[in-house]
């Protein structure tokens, strides 16, 4: 990253302690036309940025990564979202021609096997369709939080994606789940009924449940493995000067 690219993040960072998130994002919107992009899961922080973005008309293009493992709640979400919106969130899907192959030869349910297996299938079913969904942008916009997990304690609003080549921003990275929730329900915005039944951090159906009292956010996810290796290498950040998985 160049000292240029540096202070204009530092800059950035500065301009979202004042501004709202909407201001924020139109603000982004007007330095990098058509080079906006924000992916959804439609979870609740993601369907807060979604209201952010939708009911101010912003020009930031909205995708969600589909990997044909998705609860039917998640569906239903997304189907809710363009009808209250009247909009049409862009669906990205696996690669045939890498998911069949992997399938054929390890099986439907081979992530249950291996921790190779299962970082394989998170490659061709999100990571491969996240790169072809963000190519050509110059913002990416994300629901991460600081509270999700140890790896993102350390997050700021904006920082630089190194592999992906664009500046990441996280609009809501202080916010609490309470406060997260609390807007849902000022706002009436739709959001996935997973959530009320103890499932806060949601992804595929045969790799999520839900968490009991006490348990960390993200002990619902992959809950067979090492609780230090749950993630699935969406997301790619800095600390130290060392890339970190978050």
């Amino acid at each position: 990253m160049t000292q240029q690219l540096s202070d204009y993040i530092a800059d950035l960072q500065i301009k979202s302690k004042d501004l709202s998130i909407a201001e924020m994002l139109k603000q982004l919107t007007l330095s990098h036309p058509g080079k906006v992009t924000f992916s959804t899961s439609f979870s609740w922080e993601d369907q807060v940025i979604s209201h952010h973005i939708l009911s101010n008309n912003l020009p930031v293009r909205i995708f969600t990564l589909d990997t044909g493992r998705l609860f039917p709640e998640t569906y239903s979400v997304w189907s809710r979202t363009n009808e209250r919106y009247t909009t049409n969130i862009k669906p990205y899907y696996p690669d045939n021609t890498l998911l069949e192959p992997f399938v054929s030869e390890k099986g439907p349910n081979s992530f249950y096997e291996s921790p190779e297996n299962r970082i394989s299938c998170c490659h061709i079913r999100k990571v491969e369709p996240l790169r072809r969904a963000l190519k050509g942008n110059e913002i990416w916009v994300t629901g991460l939080r600081a509270e999700h997990s140890p790896n993102r304690h350390d997050l700021e609003a904006f920082e630089w994606d190194e592999v992906n080549g664009l500046i990441k921003f996280h609009p809501l990275v202080s916010w609490t789940t309470e406060e997260v929730k609390a807007y849902i329900n000022e706002h009436n915005i739709p959001y996935n009924i997973l959530h009320d039944r103890g499932f806060v951090s949601i992804g595929c159906q045969p790799c999520t449940r839900a968490i009991q009292p006490g348990e960390d956010f993200r002990a619902g996810r992959w809950w067979w493995e090492d609780s230090s290796k749950k993630e699935c290498g969406l997301h790619v950040h800095t600390n130290s000067n060392n890339l970190q998985q978050a």
